[in-house]
């Protein structure tokens, strides 16, 4: 299992391959976890989920870019996503990874494009959250958060359960009160900067959970795993955390079933939904996390 982890992550940085996936486009199953190319396709997705009694959070694939010119044009598609989640009411707000922002590049390439995303977004009410890359962009990430944060208020950012700093990094974003989402970790890290057993991160992953919900601050809590939902659940009840002061995030096409269960039982539930041409890197993660999503691709490619 790890052998196969280990392999679609170094596939989701083979240079070769991304250029072939964007001149190919989402075939071969990504089409189950993107939800198109275009903005216009992203947009009937979001509508369709909304109807189901699901949040969303939108994504423009894209990452490390180093060239100032590429970083503003993502900036400019995630202009373009917040201005069309408002025009068609959606609910729905934006992730954006900083790399894609020109994090490479320099700090006031990422801090211009930014600003020009969060002024957007607060005129049109969409809360943006920063993703959380791979570790050497950990600190950089929470670097530039914690400047946006002080003038910016509907901003959050993300913490990896499988890194030892994470509960420092908490209690240093506490007083900023943070909208965090709160994940495992999905990029091959070392073990002097990971913890390699998953045990291990299951627990670091309940420790930050239950800290960040009794420090009192907005959680997202981005699960698939059932011991976790139910952790979650059930420490809410034992300390009477309000259900509007957490939710569950899952990745667009997987689990759908279960986010639809947990929305009926009265939790909110936010569906990540990537789209656009660099899907390709996402999509090898994807196939790394579960291998049943590769029996599912490979299912699928035998069809055709």
């Amino acid at each position: 299992m790890e052998l196969m982890r280990t392999f679609f992550l170094y596939l989701s940085k083979n240079k070769p391959l991304i250029k072939a996936a964007r001149r190919y486009g989402l075939r071969f199953g990504a089409a189950r976890f993107v939800a198109g190319e275009t903005l216009d396709e992203a947009t009937k997705v979001i509508a369709e989920l909304n109807r189901k009694g699901l949040s969303v959070t939108i994504d423009y694939l894209g990452e490390f870019i180093d060239h100032e010119q590429e970083a503003e044009e993502m900036a400019n598609q995630c202009i373009d996503a917040i201005r069309a989640i408002a025009e068609h009411g959606l609910d729905s707000q934006l992730s954006l990874k900083l790399t894609s922002m020109g994090l490479d590049i320099s700090e006031h390439v990422v801090m211009k494009n930014m600003k020009r995303i969060l002024e957007e977004a607060k005129a049109a009410r969409v809360f943006v959250t920063l993703d959380m890359e791979d570790f050497p962009r950990c600190q950089p990430t929470l670097e530039v958060f914690k400047k946006l944060k002080a003038e910016y208020n509907d901003l959050g950012t993300v913490i990896q359960a499988y890194l030892y700093r994470t509960e420092k990094d908490l209690d240093e974003l506490n007083p900023f009160q943070p909208n965090l989402r709160l994940v495992k970790g999905a990029y091959k890290e070392p073990r002097e900067v990971a913890f390699p057993e998953k045990e291990k991160v299951d627990a670091n992953f309940k420790k930050i959970i239950k800290k960040h919900l009794l420090n009192g601050n907005y959680t997202a809590v981005a699960t698939h795993d059932d011991k976790i939902i139910d952790y979650t659940k059930n420490l809410a009840k034992e300390h009477g955390i309000r259900t509007d002061q957490f939710e569950f995030q899952m990745l667009f096409g997987i689990r759908n079933e279960k986010q639809l269960e947990l929305a009926k039982e009265g939790y909110k539930v936010r569906v990540y939904v990537p789209y656009g041409t660099d899907w390709y890197g996402y999509f090898m993660r994807r196939l790394a996390e579960r291998p049943a999503n590769v029996a599912f691709v490979l299912k699928g490619i035998w069809k055709r």
